[in-house]
């Protein structure tokens, strides 16, 4: 006599009638996340960078979640972004966004004098007693950074970063829909994320990131939550299937 199968039991994400109250329209705003790779197969590659869909990271750093922080700093104004909301959150640092936008107008007016030939941007470091910012400096005389700056800076970061666990684990923002620093690419337009995660890692870099809230209403197109993408997305780009 042939045995029944076992029938697969049915998954349920919430209590009670959960699941059917927090079905998702397109007044939403929601990601849709696709798998990649096989969960029930454990990996050695660290070679890639988690992007972390759906989570704050204001909040996740104030929680002890990262000893190290990537972002931005000017040396005009640093009350829009994230330097200056995270340094008012923090409550143990010395810093302030005011004292972080003077010493970084200090440091430009230093270079400008002992080391005009270097190459921009430069990594200026905040140590928040918990939290240690690693900045990248917005190039004087600029409102934006470009993609070689950004590659420039996550070279300097990755090297700050090499035999270093104790500034480890690592987050960076996405650098994409900045209000205080924005990224542009040749053709003077926010680059892509995709363009953004290649430049980060192909300069080394293999923390965390957190992609910029606005990304958060780009369903339905799916998203994956590491970098690199699979190869079946450069397939179907070709043609293929």
């Amino acid at each position: 006599m042939a045995q029944s199968l076992k029938e697969e039991p049915e998954i349920r994400l919430y209590d009670d009638e959960g699941d059917l109250l927090l079905q998702a329209d397109a007044r939403s705003d929601r990601v849709i996340l696709l798998p990649s790779g096989d969960p029930r197969h454990a990996s050695k590659d660290r070679d890639r960078i988690r992007i972390q869909w759906g989570q704050h990271i204001l909040a996740d750093l104030v929680a002890g979640r990262y000893r190290t922080t990537v972002c931005a700093v000017n040396d005009v104004d640093n009350s829009h972004g994230i330097i200056g909301e995270l340094l008012d959150l923090v409550e143990t640092s010395q810093w302030n966004v005011q004292s972080a936008t003077a010493y970084a107008k200090m440091f430009h007016e230093s270079v400008a004098v002992h080391a005009a030939g270097d190459q921009e941007p430069y990594v200026l470091k905040f140590d928040l007693d918990r939290i240690l910012i690693m900045a990248i400096l917005r190039p004087q005389g600029r409102d934006h950074f470009t993609l070689e700056d950004l590659s420039r800076g996550f070279k300097t970061v990755t090297k700050m970063l090499a035999g270093r666990r104790e500034r480890w684990p690592v987050a960076s923002v996405s650098f994409l829909g900045a209000k205080s620093n924005r990224l542009v690419d040749t053709n003077g337009e926010e680059p892509t994320f995709e363009t953004v995660l290649r430049l980060m890692f192909e300069a080394g870099y293999r923390g965390d990131v957190y992609p910029a809230l606005g990304m958060w209403e780009l369903a339905p197109t799916g998203v994956f939550a590491s970098y690199p993408f699979p190869e079946s997305l450069t397939v179907m780009r070709s043609g293929g299937f």
